[in-house]
């Protein structure tokens, strides 16, 4: 992937929900009051963890015992975001997150971010944060949000100049970025701090770190 396979630099593409965002809080919140409309029942941080996935449909599956209809998730997913978004405004990055990105753009090595927050959402936030600057490109959904990353991460990485698969690996907290780096053939790091638990991302087959530190001394070693 990428338009010049000949180089050969290790690069990171970063999440941004529950990996350089720490709003896994805002995220249970969230769900609990979206829920609570919904008329399901309230759920614990650590049911969330082990119950979470993407395509977010399928967490729903998990959770009524049943997929939702096409109209069911589209109330669903305007419900859960209209109460997160409100949560949102007083979520911090990760402990650790701008000094990481700053070192490892000082010791001359390129990341990037994909997300499956709405990208005009995203762009903003980034930009809010002040942490733009360290990225080649940002990039947020476009289209449905019944998706999973695998195919914004082909878009991702062709956007990209001098940037291989090989060579990449992806910073996630879902098992589905693990997933979106296998199919492209990219490497990939999962950390415990978002949606899963980890018992959930070891079956993902990747390395599992609690600290986004271990998550980008572990993607150097990988990229070697």
């Amino acid at each position: 992937m990428g338009k010049n396979a000949g180089n050969t630099a290790p690069h990171i593409v970063w999440d941004w929900n529950g990996t350089l965002l720490h709003d896994i809080h805002a995220v249970i919140d969230a769900t609990n009051a979206s829920f609570a409309e919904l008329g399901l029942e309230q759920i614990t941080l650590e049911r969330y963890r082990d119950l979470y996935c993407v395509p977010v449909p399928k967490f729903y599956e998990r959770l009524m015992g049943r997929m939702p209809t096409e109209a069911e998730w589209l109330v669903m997913d305007d419900v859960f975001h209209r109460h997160y978004w409100a949560f949102a405004e007083d979520v911090d990055l990760a402990d650790g997150a701008r000094e990481l990105l700053a070192g490892w753009q000082d010791a001359g090595l390129t990341q990037s971010l994909l997300s499956l927050a709405p990208h005009d959402r995203l762009i903003p936030l980034v930009h809010t944060h002040g942490i733009a600057h360290h990225f080649l490109r940002v990039d947020g959904r476009t289209g449905p949000s019944h998706t999973g990353k695998a195919g914004h991460l082909v878009r991702h990485l062709e956007a990209l100049d001098g940037v291989t698969a090989a060579r990449t690996v992806v910073i996630g907290d879902a098992v589905d970025d693990a997933a979106a780096a296998a199919h492209v053939g990219a490497l990939a790091v999962l950390y415990t701090g978002g949606s899963h638990s980890r018992i959930s991302l070891e079956t993902a087959g990747v390395p599992v770190v609690d600290t986004l530190r271990e998550a980008v001394e572990t993607a150097r070693e990988l990229a070697r």
